[in-house]
């Protein structure tokens, strides 16, 4: 297995959100293999001990003596556990199961997300009447950070976001179709008015699939800057929040709810032809540096990505192609990331 973080010390107590496919369980692979403890933080509980059971079979798949793979199966520390981030009660449950144990995480990933057909018209809704994407990629999140942070270690914890570059609208990926923008948070402001607590986009224009998508991503990236400067402004811990962009890969759950021809001749165009795409290996190393190397472990408020088909350099290209980086001129307003936060907090009732 590839080795994206060299890291110093005890083993860590890490969550993973969205940990039954993709760069989530990837990473979740990796890190266990290391000796971490790792919570698999799935929409239900068969969700994460399938990815459990995935992993083990992956990992005696590849392990070419049945002895060393038994021995090494029989270490893993992974836990599987409901976390539905469609839904507050959902996470509420989950983390009051959490805190049934006395030890504090030294790093949570923000990773879970979904992405609706880009041909969708129809506003599909949480348990909470939120637009869906946006209330499970951010809204979600934001109310899972709030009941987190009593449990995460104040000296040296991290929290770690995964993004995208379609926040920015002058990348790549984000010039195409409608660019994210939240506008005036309109939709926002009113279901916090109106008291419903029901928009259909952030800015308060028609429903529209795929810039919802790239709206929740831009949250993100405004969730990350706010919350670092809030930890900062407390003075109170050592505790680090960085987003990052794991690049273009069309081979995770992400993508299930797109045409599922198109979807695979599109990862072969992306990946292997053009290569502009990244491996769903090379996304999880992505989240495991992030998580565990050193050189992300003394700074705050970043956002790391690299160059199209980066992944073509392996683990050589984290803290090369792969580092810090400048995020879109929107996600640099922090009056707009401090409202956001704000009308987030009446939103989830906070």
């Amino acid at each position: 297995m590839a080795n994206a973080a060299e890291t110093a010390g005890k083993m860590k107590r890490i969550l993973i959100t969205g940990s039954n496919s993709g760069i989530g369980m990837d990473a979740a692979m990796r890190m266990a293999m290391k000796g971490h403890e790792v919570v698999l933080a799935c929409r239900t509980l068969e969700k994460a001990t399938n990815a459990a059971e995935k992993i083990k079979a992956e990992i005696a798949n590849s392990t070419e003596d049945a002895v060393e793979a038994i021995s090494l199966i029989k270490t893993l520390k992974l836990i599987p556990m409901e976390c539905n981030l469609a839904d507050l009660t959902s996470i509420d449950n989950f983390v009051s199961n959490l805190k049934s144990s006395a030890a504090s995480f030294d790093a949570v990933c923000y990773n879970a997300g979904i992405a609706r057909n880009t041909e969708a018209k129809e506003v599909e809704r949480t348990k909470q009447g939120f637009e869906l994407t946006v209330g499970t990629n951010h809204l979600g999140h934001f109310y899972l950070y709030h009941l987190m942070m009593p449990l995460i270690e104040k000296e040296g914890g991290r929290i770690v976001v995964t993004a995208s570059g379609v926040h920015d609208p002058e990348s790549p990926g984000g010039a195409q179709g409608e660019k994210a923008t939240l506008g005036d948070l309109s939709g926002l402001e009113n279901a916090v008015a109106n008291n419903s607590k029901q928009f259909d986009m952030v800015d308060g224009r028609p429903f529209n699939a795929d810039k919802a998508y790239k709206d929740s991503k831009l949250c993100n990236v405004l969730f990350t800057r706010e919350l670092q400067r809030r930890l900062n402004a407390s003075g109170s811990s050592s505790i680090y929040v960085n987003a990052f962009n794991p690049g273009l890969i069309v081979g995770t759950g992400l993508f299930r709810d797109q045409n599922q021809v198109f979807t695979k001749l599109f990862d072969v165009a992306a990946t292997n032809v053009l290569k502009v795409g990244e491996t769903t290996h090379w996304g999880g190393g992505a989240l495991e540096y992030m998580t565990l190397s050193e050189k992300v472990g003394d700074r705050g408020g970043q956002y790391y990505t690299s160059p199209p088909g980066s992944s073509k350099f392996g683990d050589a290209a984290f803290g090369r192609e792969f580092d810090v980086s400048e995020v879109s001129k929107e996600a640099r307003d922090d009056d707009k990331a401090k409202r956001l936060w704000e009308l987030s907090e009446k939103l989830v009732g906070i």
